[in-house]
């Protein structure tokens, strides 16, 4: 079963979207998602994720994010050719008072990260690029429990992230999603989101 899953998402590791982050969250309406986010619920617009990357593009020497979100099965699924959803203070807020979140991060250069947060207190965040050499690293990665027994391989790292994502959320991602013109939102800059930026980045 877990081959036939993984095989399901073999649209994630593709070059069509090569930067993205994904996030899963229950226990939390769109607003207050989108607020967690840094976005403001009350301004917003319909996009693909074709469009908002562009839209990105055109700004790519300013700090300039989109979010798109969609609720489906009482999860809210946030979207983005960026990396908000790759914070811990984001995943924090967007699980606190008995929430919970995951996501999964690719970007351009080769950078992956899946990370789960249950009621405010991030309990687990690595590179799954990593695990495949981690018994030669030292420190050695550390795998949490939620992704014990999972093996990552090199080709197929997104894909394993998305199937280990639904395993622990319970719902699956549709890559119909980003062809979708979903409810988008511009997201405040890290910088000026946190009072401790640096802090932000703690797991």
């Amino acid at each position: 079963m877990w081959d036939d899953l993984v095989a399901r998402y073999a649209w994630a590791d593709a070059d069509e979207l090569e930067t993205y982050t994904f996030s899963v969250i229950s226990g939390k309406t769109e607003n207050e998602v989108i607020r967690a986010f840094g976005g403001d619920p009350a301004v917003c617009r319909t996009m693909t994720f074709a469009e908002a990357a562009d839209e990105q593009a055109r700004h790519l020497y300013e700090e300039y994010a989109l979010l798109r979100v969609v609720t489906v099965d009482e999860h809210v699924i946030a979207i983005e050719s960026g990396y908000h959803g790759s914070i811990p203070e984001i995943s924090r807020r967007a699980s606190s008072d008995g929430g919970e979140f995951f996501s999964v991060l690719r970007t351009v250069n080769a950078r992956y990260q899946v990370m789960h947060a249950l009621d405010g207190r991030v309990d687990g965040m690595f590179d799954p690029f990593e695990l495949e050499d981690a018994a030669w690293m030292e420190p050695e990665p550390e795998v949490p429990a939620w992704a014990d027994g999972v093996t990552f391989h090199m080709g197929t790292l997104c894909a394993e992230s998305f199937a280990l994502m639904e395993h622990v959320m319970g719902i699956p991602v549709d890559p119909a999603w980003t062809d979708a013109a979903l409810r988008t939102v511009l997201l405040a800059s890290p910088d000026t989101l946190f009072s401790d930026p640096e802090a932000a980045w703690v797991p």
